[in-house]
């Protein structure tokens, strides 16, 4: 992870300088910014994703935007310390370059697809080994951890697909579908499932819609409106779940019993 942490920085700081030309002065601002603070880097990154790329293309060639492409969806999917790493955006913005025949729609659809089901593969396999162990010592958010198992409660195995656009769920679904010992095979067919549905939804939207005028123009808030529009399903699902601990608190207290109370130990429904 630390690799490519730094192999990411190393790209941006260039990216920045070439960016600057073309960018307004407020763009240019805050990619040099990122090149001295991280996580300032990757903002700008997330939310100039069309002149990073842009730039990066430039300055390292097609192939080893593939390269990164792949690290970036591969550590967002397989590692469940990265969740905060771009996703359908990046997917949408490489669309777009696909679209103006910077990069090959096809290579960059395999990237994406491989990189996507091996991540989850991996995640899957540090789940079922050391998952429950990292959790209860703390190195894993017991948060995101309960979160992903509601949505496995209410979807069952659906949600190795469903989680593929909604970030946060999307890193964490594998690793718990580990934890909680859901056969690998069938696994397997959500995942390449997910993997090809999310991979061909976003690139090809980016293929097709990315480079409109408008969408061009106005790129930052695309980007804005793709994240909001992802995270809505997290934002209702923490809704649902505060009122339905406040229901179960209530019905615990007229009992005078713990039944009621929900403590996300148990293993997921993966029916």
């Amino acid at each position: 992870m630390a690799a490519l942490a730094a192999s990411l920085a190393a790209l941006l700081s260039p990216a920045a300088a070439l960016a600057a030309g073309d960018a307004a002065a407020t763009a240019a601002a805050g990619a040099g910014a990122g090149s001295s603070n991280p996580l300032a880097g990757l903002l700008s990154f997330i939310l100039h994703l069309d002149k990073h790329l842009a730039a990066l293309i430039q300055q390292h060639g097609a192939n080893s935007v593939y390269g990164l492409l792949f690290a970036i969806v591969f550590a967002e999917t397989g590692l469940v310390l990265t969740p905060f790493l771009p996703g359908d955006s990046l997917l949408f913005a490489a669309g777009a370059f696909a679209g103006m025949g910077q990069l090959d729609v096809a290579i960059l659809c395999a990237v994406f697809i491989v990189s996507a089901i091996l991540g989850d593969a991996v995640n899957y396999a540090v789940g079922s080994k050391v998952g429950r162990a990292a959790v209860n010592r703390g190195l894993v958010s017991r948060e995101h951890i309960a979160k992903t198992e509601k949505f496995y409660d209410k979807y069952g195995g659906k949600t190795v697909v469903l989680a593929r656009f909604v970030p946060i769920v999307r890193t964490f679904a594998p690793f718990v579908a580990g934890i909680g010992s859901m056969p690998y095979g069938r696994f397997a067919a959500y995942n390449v499932g997910g993997a090809l549905l999310w991979t061909f939804l976003f690139v090809g939207a980016g293929f097709f819609f990315g480079n409109l005028p408008f969408v061009r123009k106005n790129f930052t808030l695309v980007v804005l409106g793709i994240v909001a529009v992802s995270v809505v399903p997290v934002i209702y699902e923490l809704w649902a779940a505060r009122q339905e601990a406040a229901a179960e608190a209530a019905q615990g207290k007229g009992k005078g019993g713990e039944e009621g109370q929900s403590g996300g130990g148990g293993k997921p429904n993966f029916a």
